[in-house]
């Protein structure tokens, strides 16, 4: 009993993040195996296997379309936030200015307010203003709550830099713009590139402010919700998984790129 009692007592940590991890990947894992599932009309229990799912991912109508309309909204959302985003993560990380602690308190107000709130509200904005809802509206609205976490993701960054880095450049004649191309943006790039990943990320998962600003537009989360009820189809787990192995690939990518500059 010592010994078993002193076996967990050294691995107990171990064991947390075991079952830590399990519980977060058994939805991801039932994911990816019912992908393969040979389902008839409803994916909620397992028929056999089969690859027929993989080999035609659009086979169930208007899965691509809605799919399209989501990395569209997301690539045009991340593009847009990462940009405003940086700005004004440099402003506030950068420059002391009236009122900065008011701004930086403003930043986190769309993070902290509940999604059905900022969706109704964003809705009723866009009737009073006479717009029309569907594709620009989900994007404006997206671009709206994904501003705040490129803001933190960068100013942390920002806040982690070397000041004396871009001292050295000025002391060796570089000018201003010189120094932020190549002192400065280099190392704050990995920051943005995280920052646009995690804005991609929760534009194309997002439904709650979708549902209340897409109009007659529907993306892939709302496709996901509207046949849910009917038993949804294996194509939906195959792109699902597919999401879920690219964002792996990407990370682990990253991983390698930085050992690789930590080793020259």
């Amino acid at each position: 009993m010592k010994s078993l009692s002193r076996w967990f007592g050294r691995n107990l940590i171990r064991i947390y993040m075991v079952l830590g991890f399990t519980y977060l990947f058994i939805p991801i894992l039932y994911t990816i195996i019912f992908s393969f599932n040979d389902y008839i009309k409803s994916n909620l229990v397992w028929r056999g296997f089969t690859w027929h799912n993989w080999q035609t991912p659009c086979g169930v109508p208007n899965i691509c379309s809605d799919l399209g309309n989501s990395l569209k909204i997301g690539l045009l959302a991340t593009f847009v936030a990462t940009i405003l985003g940086t700005m004004i993560a440099f402003a506030l990380g950068r420059y002391a200015f009236k009122g900065r602690p008011f701004v930086n308190t403003l930043i986190f107000l769309p993070m902290a307010s509940p999604e059905l709130v900022l969706g109704a509200s964003l809705l009723t904005i866009f009737i009073n203003l006479g717009f029309n809802l569907g594709f620009w509206t989900i994007v404006i609205a997206h671009v709206m709550f994904c501003i705040s976490f490129v803001v933190v993701t960068v100013k942390a960054r920002i806040a982690s830099l070397d000041p004396r880095l871009e001292q050295a450049a000025m002391d060796l004649y570089a000018n201003e713009r010189e120094t932020f191309r190549r002192i400065t943006f280099p190392l704050v790039a990995p920051g943005i590139a995280g920052a646009a990943l995690l804005a991609f990320s929760l534009s194309f998962d997002d439904f709650i402010i979708t549902n209340f600003n897409s109009g007659t537009v529907e993306t892939f989360p709302l496709f996901v919700y509207h046949n849910a009820e009917r038993g949804l189809p294996a194509q939906a787990n195959v792109i699902g998984s597919s999401m879920f192995l690219i964002a792996l690939i990407i990370v682990l990518a990253g991983q390698i790129v930085s050992r690789k500059r930590k080793i020259a």
